[in-house]
């Protein structure tokens, strides 16, 4: 049966969702700053601002889900706290208007215990900076009185993907034949998320209204090392495996002092420089939806960005 779906935001995640919904036969609206989107029969492109009351109410208007997939216009906690709890506070009351739950992509920086493998029981109590913006994002949703799924994945990669760890700062070089540099470590294990996975998993959540108000893991595959996730890549380009160099966590650190940008990179040192593994084996039963081996969703990233030039 055919409905109708909101997505807010089309970076990787938000494109991606919109283009399984349409590919399932499913009306979308995708709203952007820009009205950018996938050029679809049943894609409605629509061009506005998430915080605007009045354009949510018309654009969710008759939404059997909403998928919020904004992110902050930099990488920077003050980014975060100034945009991010406003526009999720916007959309959840446009859809509990409308009778929609909202699905919401969810990093695992609210996860207080990371040295352990982290499952959906948690604890997500971590505070300060970025962490604490995502732990309290998750409290304002629990709170609300509109029904949300929260949608936990690690590190991205795949198609559209660009500024990530197993993005352009991989990718690119081993298709340009060069070295690839890392932070942290290139040998501790590290759980990576295909974001067509992610995506599969918040649309069966919202289908699924047993599955609501909950937080969920997507279906992630056995965690790899940076530099295992590279050899994946190469392989998957048909090139030999490149030279791994490893930016370290006290020269990282120390770039801080002087640079916004490192700095905050720098706060997420603990996930490279350790262990960093999330389970999925209770939403892979709950939702029904295995991860993609590894060497298949490489080879679609490297295809991918093989079409970009």
């Amino acid at each position: 049966m055919s409905r109708l779906y909101v997505v807010t935001g089309a970076g990787p995640v938000g494109w991606t969702v919109t283009e399984q919904l349409g590919g399932q036969g499913h009306r979308v609206r995708i709203l952007t700053r820009s009205g950018s989107g996938p050029e679809h029969p049943l894609v409605e492109r629509i061009s506005g601002d998430a915080r605007d009351a009045a354009l949510l109410r018309e654009a969710f208007a008759g939404a059997d889900a909403v998928f919020h997939c904004i992110h902050g216009s930099s990488y920077a906690a003050a980014a975060w706290e100034a945009e991010l709890p406003a526009a999720e506070q916007s959309v959840l009351e446009a859809a509990g208007r409308a009778g929609a739950v909202v699905v919401f992509p969810e990093s695992l920086y609210s996860y207080s215990r990371p040295d352990a493998v982290m499952t959906e029981a948690g604890p997500r109590d971590a505070t300060g900076g970025k962490r604490g913006v995502r732990t309290r994002l998750l409290r304002a949703r629990e709170a609300s009185a509109t029904p949300t799924v929260s949608v936990v994945a690690g590190d991205f990669y795949g198609p559209r993907v660009r500024m990530a760890h197993g993005g352009e700062r991989v990718v690119a070089p081993i298709l340009a034949g060069k070295n690839v540099s890392v932070i942290g470590s290139a040998s501790q294990p590290h759980s990576f998320t295909y974001v067509p996975d992610l995506a599969a998993a918040m649309i069966a959540a919202a289908q699924t209204p047993s599955s609501w108000n909950t937080v969920w893991h997507a279906p992630t595959g056995p965690a790899v090392t940076q530099r295992q996730l590279t050899e994946a890549f190469a392989r998957a380009a048909g090139r030999p495996a490149p030279k791994v160099r490893v930016l370290p966590g006290w020269l990282l650190r120390g770039a801080g002092l002087v640079s916004g940008d490192a700095r905050e990179l720098a706060e997420m040192l603990y996930q490279f420089e350790r262990p960093f593994v999330m389970d999925s084996t209770l939403s892979e039963a709950a939702l029904g939806i295995k991860p993609t081996p590894l060497d298949t969703a490489a080879a679609a990233t490297v295809e991918w960005w093989r079409q970009q030039g």
